[in-house]
């Protein structure tokens, strides 16, 4: 498979804190790519290090066989990037906006089909200043594709869009890579990593802890049956930690999360266990494992934390 993005050994530290920290990578042509971590772990900074928009320390990082630092401008040619804040000219229409950025390219794409696929095509002669904050963001990764870039880096592309406008995303993502395009995403919604991605690198202060599709890092950390359970009282999740069958717990809210050995087997214990304390269940969920339960798993951290 060819190689995109590569990443080998890539440093960048800030007086003692180290943001990046010896990290690599490779990401293939065609995949959609999930970097997911913790608030602080160092995504953004590895991001902005492979757009050419920061310098690393030590270690490399190329896009298409070009280096960062010194390609810096043939890079911009082939990628296209949405940032997580976009600053937009203001008293200008979304259709001057659109000009505005195809003028800084030698090769554009259809900017009125590209209009109408993000639904703004009734918006196309409002001023910036009158958009919601959605519109707003589907405006900011439309513009990373004005240049009908090879590769394309979304930072959080669905941030706060609704939930339908979130899937009309997705269903946008999936079909740029129908068409050729990979995909280098990031995103604190960790439904969007599991629909989206053929791969996700999870890194954590500044290091990879995993790398692996969605569905083999579930598999490969997670044997346990995760349950959901709502009580009428107030208790600690530390209770049942001493349960042979538990291998750990969780409490968010007023839910308790107990990862369970052998579900089937061992159920009966568990409502016993309940049974005899008597507490009482407002609610039970059995259901899979999902990447969030992987993420905290090996990061101690919910992905917003």
């Amino acid at each position: 498979m060819e190689k995109v993005v590569e990443v080998n050994n890539l440093k960048k530290y800030y007086g003692d804190i180290k943001a990046v920290d010896g990290i690599s990578f490779d990401v293939y042509r065609g995949e959609i790519f999930g970097m997911l971590g913790p608030n602080g772990a160092g995504k953004t900074t590895t991001i902005e290090i492979m757009e050419g928009l920061r310098i690393q320390d030590s270690g490399e990082a190329k896009i298409f066989g070009l280096h960062n630092i010194h390609d810096r401008e043939k890079i911009k040619m082939h990628i296209g990037v949405q940032l997580q804040e976009t600053s937009f000219i203001e008293n200008l229409t979304v259709c001057e906006t659109v000009k505005l950025f195809r003028n800084l390219y030698n090769k554009v794409g259809d900017e009125a089909h590209l209009i109408s696929t993000f639904f703004l095509e009734d918006k196309k002669n409002s001023l910036i200043k009158t958009l919601s904050g959605g519109q707003k963001q589907r405006l900011s990764i439309l513009l990373s594709l004005i240049n009908d870039p090879d590769t394309i880096f979304l930072d959080e592309p669905t941030t706060g869009l609704d939930p339908q406008a979130r899937r009309n995303i997705w269903e946008i993502i999936i079909d740029l890579k129908r068409n050729g395009k990979t995909i280098f995403l990031t995103t604190h919604y960790m439904e969007e990593a599991e629909k989206l991605c053929d791969r996700v690198l999870i890194i954590d202060h500044g290091k990879v802890i995993a790398l692996d599709s969605p569905e083999r890092l579930i598999k490969e950390n997670f044997e346990e049956t995760p349950v959901d359970i709502k009580f009428t009282q107030s208790i600690e999740s530390l209770m049942f930690d001493n349960l042979n069958f538990v291998s750990r717990t969780l409490k968010e809210e007023d839910v308790i999360t107990v990862y369970m050995k052998n579900f089937e087997e061992n159920l009966p214990s568990l409502l016993n266990f309940i049974n005899l304390r008597g507490l009482k269940m407002k609610e039970m969920k059995i259901r899979k494992p999902t990447l969030e339960d992987v993420f905290l798993k090996l990061t101690g951290r919910r992905i917003r934390e």
